[in-house]
């Protein structure tokens, strides 16, 4: 069985909610980056001995949270001796808006796979851009990089989109057969 790890940053409580469905979907461990942009030293080791890493964060401002790109520079040390060379990796956002800039933190994730050498994920869903669509349909957003989530600002967490909570699930469960098959 695959060993697959999501690290993740949630602000508000949206991008958890979002971690967890990823998580029922992959059957993988939830490493918490927290408030001050950290995690700990089981942590590091848990990422490290995963076969996958799906990686996610609020976008805010345009890009991830600070705490997830402080947790993305401290994997300098593991990029510089290849730690995480030919991992499988994925990604995922969470904003407010239908839009919010969030393809720009896809790619930000994506090219830190990149860096690191992985293997990248894409969501593999079509989109569900028909004018009978809505928010419980499956990748609403149109993503292709990654999973898109749209959580409104003042959505409590219980209120995340429930197409955008089956899409994660979904995601989580190709990254899984993928990483078992490439395994």
């Amino acid at each position: 069985m695959s060993k697959i790890s999501i690290v993740y940053h949630s602000g508000y409580g949206h991008t958890k909610v979002v971690a967890d469905h990823i998580a029922k979907g992959s059957g993988g461990a939830l490493v918490i980056i927290d408030a001050n942009g950290d995690i700990t030293e089981a942590d590091w080791e848990t990422l490290n001995s995963s076969d996958a890493i799906i990686m996610g964060a609020p976008t805010y401002m345009g890009n991830v949270s600070w705490q997830f790109k402080k947790f993305a520079d401290a994997t300098s040390k593991i990029w510089f001796t290849g730690g995480w060379k030919d991992k499988i990796f994925g990604g995922f956002t969470n904003s407010a808006s239908p839009s919010g800039d969030k393809q720009v933190s896809l790619i930000y994730l994506q090219t830190l796979a990149s860096q690191h050498g992985g293997i990248w994920v894409s969501l593999g869903l079509p989109p569900s851009n028909t004018k009978a669509a809505t928010s419980d349909d499956t990748n609403n957003l149109g993503g292709s990089v990654g999973l898109l989530v749209r959580s409104p600002a003042d959505a409590s967490v219980d209120e995340v989109h429930k197409g955008d909570l089956l899409t994660a699930e979904l995601y989580g469960r190709r990254i899984a057969d993928i990483t078992s098959r490439l395994k």
